[in-house]
């Protein structure tokens, strides 16, 4: 199965919204190929270190997880960061997350006028 980056995106954003704090996902049996895919993605994101097991089956958001999700939040930074990648022939998630801060260092630029480092 490929990495899905939008699907990763997807899954931090709704975690992030959600009034839970917790995500629950297990490998079983009988799962479903949409419960084996959230899954799959949610162990890349703990190799990542943007989630971390709590308990079997049992995940949440690292503060790295956090940072991923204020750098891509924006639809029009999450277009931009995905061409950016695309013109490079791919990206790992933290290339993915540096192009995204960059993005959204240079529009605090535009906006507010500040020059961040």
């Amino acid at each position: 199965m490929k990495r899905d980056d939008d699907y990763i995106r997807k899954l931090l954003l709704d975690l992030e919204e959600s009034e839970e704090t917790h995500l629950i996902c297990g490998m079983t049996l009988t799962q479903s190929d949409d419960e084996e895919k959230e899954y799959y993605h949610v162990q890349l994101l703990c190799d990542a270190g943007l989630m971390k097991e709590t308990q079997r089956g049992v995940f949440r958001m690292t503060n790295q997880g956090h940072d991923f999700v204020a750098a891509v939040r924006s639809d029009n930074i999450w277009s931009k960061t995905k061409s950016g990648a695309a013109q490079i022939g791919g990206a790992t998630l933290g290339i993915l997350r540096d192009i995204a801060t960059a993005y959204l260092k240079q529009e605090a630029k535009k906006v507010l006028g500040l020059d961040l480092p």
